[in-house]
């Protein structure tokens, strides 16, 4: 297995590139999409990648940001990523246990179909984890699907009777 790295700011179209790979496998899965999503299948999206490319650039060449991704990168087609995780430091008012209120996220974990089942998840995971411990986390949330809850529950993580909801603006 490749190291794993810091991604930066000349990886971002392989970035978003993962990225579709993970939403088109967690859809292709059986997930039935958001009501925003559905119609946005009926009308042609905005070239998305296009739009994120230059926000991506620069929260990956921000060091010091409350972002991080971190990726393998494909042994057998250089400029291509393997593996990629990526997640946010998000600030909630503190509480016991969390008195800074540091909130982790890991909101993508990707990995390329044909390098799948190599340990290239976990090891970007087991990265993202150390850069939040780096910045005073003390709890880190994810959406996991099916095919990925063993990974995370290997790393410690739960199910939580959330009971989130969400408003599309």
């Amino acid at each position: 297995m490749s190291p794993v790295r810091r991604a930066n700011a000349a990886d971002a179209a392989e970035v978003l590139r993962l990225r579709q790979v993970m939403i088109d496998s967690v859809f292709s899965a059986g997930t039935p999409p958001s009501p925003r999503l559905r119609s946005s299948r009926e009308v042609p999206p905005p070239d998305w990648h296009t739009d994120s490319l230059p926000t991506l650039r620069g929260k990956l060449a921000d060091p010091d940001g409350n972002f991080a991704a971190f990726v393998v990168d494909h042994p057998d087609r250089p400029g291509a990523l393997a593996a990629l995780t990526a997640g946010t430091v998000e600030y909630r008012i503190g509480r016991s246990g969390n008195p800074h209120g540091a909130v982790g996220h890991v909101f993508s974990v990707a990995t390329d179909p044909d390098q799948r089942r190599r340990g290239h998840a976990r090891a970007c995971m087991e990265a993202l984890l150390d850069w939040f411990r780096e910045r005073g986390v003390v709890s880190v949330d994810l959406n996991a699907s099916e095919e990925a809850e063993p990974l995370y529950a290997s790393l410690g993580f739960v199910r939580k009777p959330d009971p989130s909801m969400r408003l599309s603006l």
